[in-house]
């Protein structure tokens, strides 16, 4: 039993079943878990042991409705793990992992409760069911075989203990990751040193080393991706490759948060666990399960196009390093050099310097005048700050969100500062699920990484800050747009390979004429930014594709690579098959790095992107497209958003995602206007 006084006893009694963050203390977590595991344990067993004949309702709906305790305490504490974790917090997750495997193998791996469900499968067109709810059951059965409800007794032994290992391992992974990259901070003594970043970024580089204890200093934090934004402005050439080199040291320096141990054995058990579930490999097991079905049809998307990308940054390459030898005759270009360059060449070549642009990307503006604006002119969307409601840090802000009849959607929450308890990159997550059949609406959170100003100063942007801030809000439309009967089909969750579809449709608004005139005013004169920048930045658009278009596919070639290993195979030098699976894929440009190198990829080794990592250009491929649609029907009007919306964005999983985007499009995808973004023609 659970104590009455612990806040996750009862459903929350806040609007949308927020968490009561201000009654909920790190203490609150392991009774809850307890419990909450334990609760759904029993109604698992009540539904097993269901002496009735299997229905729909008492069985598909039922584990719809169970767990109502542990979908609290876990909904809140996994978004706690990522963008507030504490040393309890993360000695609890680590507690927790292959507790919860376990947990997860119990009920998958029930005998009674998966023959209820085979038996409401096999008869599935006699049952009289709607759309979405046969779509549930043919999903739950999936899910089930997928996780050895079929195996043999001793096999599904082996496959308990794999998981169990594998949830530990892949914890250990992103907290090894975490205390690297704070450990791994840059530290400077001068502000001399910081020239090139401009005031604001040289006073948050110093509020933070004062955080820090590090008074008079200047401390420079890393962001996920080996490129670092301070890459592009910073003038000193040994400071640029510091930074550098700290980002691609993170989990590879032999010390206690050394990730490679922890990779090798990572990839051997989920190689283990696919040939106990009859597949050849664990990419060839995810892939299965998403739209394009076959690791060949993912892979060869990426091989198609890696030689064209290599061959435009190249170029780029070249034209760098005649950037580099002009300052500094014999030099040879590194990885650190690029973002330096690249920006000078866009200066000259576009008279666009990205860096004098942030005072007219102020956050509040961007938010309101611009993110906002774009979902209420596209989906009649209205957005009120609630100032009444708490929160897991005083940096988060809430907004309530109603629909164009004033209906009540949801609420959005965003965190857009960096701090040393969360982690690197930028995601949304939910705390709560829209569901019809649980009368729940949507609590949805974006998570970005953006230096925070000294008191009283505004928060710039950086452009690529207001694309991502664009394209994780696109995420948050997707849940709290949901309009399904049950919580498993709920806004994102579809496939990993079309979650990042909307998001990325939702990035296009950012530069449309008529948002952008909307937010990009300077924060101090509100002067609206110069019609010659928005031209150059539309003229600037290709430039650098061949960069981020190669870095990309490294890492999505170094997933698969991973991933495409057999049970037998054995890697015993981390670094040495990384650089061989990147030899081997054509992406040997050593002054491109992949994004992501495999000692801190926490997309595919703790995140849920193992083998899915292809996923962006693969949903690209749907955007490119969507754009194209959008930009042909006259964009940001109502009638496209509610097309949009109604076919596609309301239903979640509850609908074939390749279905549902041929009723948007009226036709299958077709990739030609992904070539033409990206500058690929030749592919």
């Amino acid at each position: 039993m659970i104590s009455p006084d612990n806040p996750f006893a009862a459903p929350s009694d806040l609007p949308y079943e927020l968490p009561p963050f201000d009654r909920i203390a790190e203490a609150h977590f392991r009774p809850g878990f307890e419990a909450g595991l334990a609760e759904h344990a029993a109604d698992v067993e009540r539904i097993a042991d269901n002496a009735e004949e299997p229905t729909f309702d008492n069985t598909i709906a039922a584990l719809e409705r169970a767990g109502a305790l542990l979908d609290r305490v876990s909904g809140t504490f996994f978004n706690i793990v990522g963008s507030n974790a504490t040393d309890e917090i993360q000695e609890i997750q680590a507690e927790l992992a292959p507790r919860l495997a376990a947990h997860a193998d119990a009920i998958h791996l029930n005998p009674r409760l998966f023959a209820r469900i085979d038996a409401l499968y096999q008869r599935r067109d006699e049952l009289g069911l709607g759309p979405e709810a046969l779509r549930l059951l043919e999903r739950r059965h999936t899910d089930f075989s997928r996780a050895g409800a079929g195996l043999p007794d001793a096999d599904q032994e082996k496959l308990r203990a794999l998981n169990e290992q594998l949830s530990t391992l892949q914890t250990r992974f992103s907290q090894n990751l975490l205390r690297d990259t704070n450990d791994l901070a840059v530290v400077l003594d001068d502000a001399a040193e910081l020239a090139g970043l401009g005031e604001s970024a040289i006073a948050a580089a110093a509020q933070t080393a004062t955080e820090r204890g590090l008074e008079g200093k200047y401390v420079l934090t890393l962001t996920l991706p080996t490129a670092q934004a301070a890459l592009e402005s910073l003038e000193n050439r040994a400071v640029r490759e510091r930074v550098f080199t700290a980002s691609v040291s993170r989990g590879n320096r032999g010390n206690e948060h050394d990730n490679n141990a922890v990779v090798a054995e990572i990839v051997r058990l989920r190689a283990e666990r696919a040939a106990l579930l009859g597949y050849p490999n664990h990419a060839a097991y995810v892939i299965a399960d998403e739209t394009a079905k076959t690791v060949e049809a993912a892979g060869g998307l990426l091989e198609r196009l890696a030689p064209v990308a290599v061959a435009n940054a190249r170029a780029e390459a070249a034209e760098l390093q005649k950037q580099l030898e002009a300052d500094l005759p014999g030099a040879t270009l590194q990885p650190w050099d690029w973002a330096f360059y690249a920006e000078k060449v866009r200066r000259e070549s576009y008279q666009l310097d990205t860096a004098a642009l942030r005072p007219y990307f102020e956050l509040d503006r961007v938010l309101h005048d611009g993110i906002f604006v774009a979902a209420n002119r596209l989906y009649g969307l209205s957005f009120t700050e609630r100032h009444d409601l708490p929160k897991y840090h005083p940096e988060v802000r809430i907004f309530e969100v109603s629909d164009a009849d004033g209906s009540e959607l949801g609420l959005f929450l965003m965190d857009y500062y960096t701090r040393d308890s969360k982690r690197g990159g930028a995601w949304m997550n939910n705390f709560v699920d829209q569901s019809r059949l649980l009368g729940r609406r949507t609590v949805v959170v974006n998570v970005l990484n953006v230096t925070k100003p000294r008191a009283g100063e505004p928060t710039l942007l950086s452009l690529d800050e207001v694309r991502t801030a664009f394209h994780e809000f696109g995420h948050a439309l997707h849940s709290l747009l949901s309009g399904v009967e049950y919580p498993t089909f709920s806004g994102t969750n579809v496939p990993r390979d079309f979650v990042e579809y909307p998001s990325q449709v939702n990035e296009m608004w950012m530069l449309w004429p008529e948002v952008l005139a909307n937010y990009a005013k300077h924060h101090e004169t509100g002067e609206p930014l110069p019609s010659g920048n928005v031209e150059q930045l539309e003229a600037a658009q290709l430039y650098g594709e061949g960069f981020r278009t190669t870095e990309y596919l490294a890492a999505a070639l170094l997933d698969l690579a991973w991933h495409r290993l057999g049970p037998d195979d054995r890697v015993g030098d981390i670094q040495r098959f990384e650089a061989e699976a990147l030899e081997k894929a054509g992406m040997t440009l050593e002054s491109v790095p992949p994004r992501y190198r495999t000692t801190y990829f926490n997309h595919i080794f703790s995140g849920g992107y193992s083998a899915g990592y292809y996923s962006y250009i693969w949903s690209e491929v749907l955007d490119a497209d969507t754009v194209e649609w959008f930009t042909e029907n006259d964009g940001l009007k109502r009638e496209n958003g509610d097309h949009f919306r109604t076919t596609l964005l309301g239903r979640g999983g509850s609908v074939d995602p390749m279905a549902a985007f041929a009723a948007f499009r009226g036709r299958e995808p077709e990739i030609e206007p992904l070539l033409k973004r990206r500058g690929l023609t030749g592919a």
